[in-house]
Protein backbone atom coordinates (compact mmCIF):
# COMPACT_ATOMS: atom_id res chain seq x y z
CA UNK A 1 0.00 0.00 0.00
CA UNK A 2 1.75 3.33 -1.07
CA UNK A 3 2.44 5.98 1.87
CA UNK A 4 0.31 8.92 2.89
CA UNK A 5 0.28 11.58 0.08
CA UNK A 6 3.07 14.06 0.10
CA UNK A 7 1.60 17.06 1.85
CA UNK A 8 2.30 15.37 5.22
CA UNK A 9 5.57 14.69 4.91
CA UNK A 10 8.14 16.19 7.84
CA UNK A 11 11.84 15.92 8.28
CA UNK A 12 12.19 12.79 9.97
CA UNK A 13 9.94 11.35 7.18
CA UNK A 14 12.29 12.55 4.16
CA UNK A 15 15.27 11.38 5.82
CA UNK A 16 14.02 7.61 5.71
CA UNK A 17 12.64 7.83 2.35
CA UNK A 18 15.90 9.25 1.20
CA UNK A 19 17.94 6.53 3.08
CA UNK A 20 15.44 3.79 1.83
CA UNK A 21 16.43 5.56 -1.69
CA UNK A 22 19.70 5.22 -1.03
CA UNK A 23 19.00 1.38 0.09
CA UNK A 24 17.26 0.67 -2.66
CA UNK A 25 20.64 2.18 -4.75
CA UNK A 26 23.12 -0.07 -3.15
CA UNK A 27 20.94 -2.75 -3.25
CA UNK A 28 21.77 -3.46 -7.28
CA UNK A 29 25.56 -3.31 -8.52
CA UNK A 30 24.33 -1.05 -12.11
CA UNK A 31 22.52 1.06 -9.79
CA UNK A 32 24.59 1.75 -7.73
CA UNK A 33 27.92 1.98 -10.28
CA UNK A 34 25.17 5.01 -12.17
CA UNK A 35 25.04 6.47 -8.96
CA UNK A 36 28.52 6.77 -8.18
CA UNK A 37 29.58 7.50 -11.39
CA UNK A 38 27.05 10.89 -12.12
CA UNK A 39 27.47 12.03 -8.33
CA UNK A 40 31.22 11.35 -8.07
CA UNK A 41 30.71 9.77 -4.79
CA UNK A 42 33.04 6.06 -4.23
CA UNK A 43 31.40 3.58 -1.28
CA UNK A 44 33.50 5.15 1.72
CA UNK A 45 32.30 8.54 0.60
CA UNK A 46 28.45 6.94 0.53
CA UNK A 47 28.91 5.16 3.86
CA UNK A 48 30.45 8.13 5.68
CA UNK A 49 27.99 11.02 3.88
CA UNK A 50 24.67 8.82 4.20
CA UNK A 51 22.99 10.06 6.80
CA UNK A 52 23.59 14.11 6.36
CA UNK A 53 21.19 15.83 4.20
CA UNK A 54 23.38 17.02 0.82
CA UNK A 55 23.50 13.50 0.51
CA UNK A 56 19.72 12.79 1.21
CA UNK A 57 18.87 15.38 -1.03
CA UNK A 58 21.33 14.49 -3.82
CA UNK A 59 19.76 10.79 -3.41
CA UNK A 60 16.27 12.09 -3.91
CA UNK A 61 17.04 14.23 -6.85
CA UNK A 62 18.88 12.09 -8.73
CA UNK A 63 15.87 9.36 -8.21
CA UNK A 64 13.61 12.02 -9.54
CA UNK A 65 16.06 12.89 -12.79
CA UNK A 66 15.09 9.34 -14.17
CA UNK A 67 11.76 8.75 -13.95
CA UNK A 68 11.70 4.74 -14.77
CA UNK A 69 13.94 4.51 -12.19
CA UNK A 70 11.80 6.39 -9.57
CA UNK A 71 8.56 4.05 -10.97
CA UNK A 72 10.87 1.16 -9.92
CA UNK A 73 11.56 2.07 -6.39
CA UNK A 74 7.98 3.49 -5.31
CA UNK A 75 6.72 0.50 -7.03
CA UNK A 76 8.63 -2.03 -5.45
CA UNK A 77 9.01 0.16 -1.94
CA UNK A 78 4.82 1.02 -1.88
CA UNK A 79 5.68 5.08 -1.72
CA UNK A 80 3.86 7.26 -4.01
CA UNK A 81 5.56 8.91 -6.44
CA UNK A 82 4.01 11.99 -5.11
CA UNK A 83 6.02 12.25 -1.77
CA UNK A 84 9.60 12.42 -3.10
CA UNK A 85 9.03 15.94 -4.92
CA UNK A 86 8.80 17.38 -1.37
CA UNK A 87 11.04 15.42 0.37
CA UNK A 88 14.02 16.42 -1.83
CA UNK A 89 13.05 19.98 -0.83
CA UNK A 90 12.72 19.48 3.30
CA UNK A 91 15.67 17.86 2.37
CA UNK A 92 17.24 20.44 0.44
CA UNK A 93 16.31 23.71 2.57
CA UNK A 94 17.58 21.92 5.47
CA UNK A 95 21.23 21.19 4.41
CA UNK A 96 21.51 24.96 3.31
Amino acid sequence: MPRPASSHIDLAGSEALALQVLTFLLSDAPRLERFMSLTGLGSADIRAAAETPDLQAATLEYLLSDESLLLTFCQEAGVDPMSIAPAHGILAKHGQ
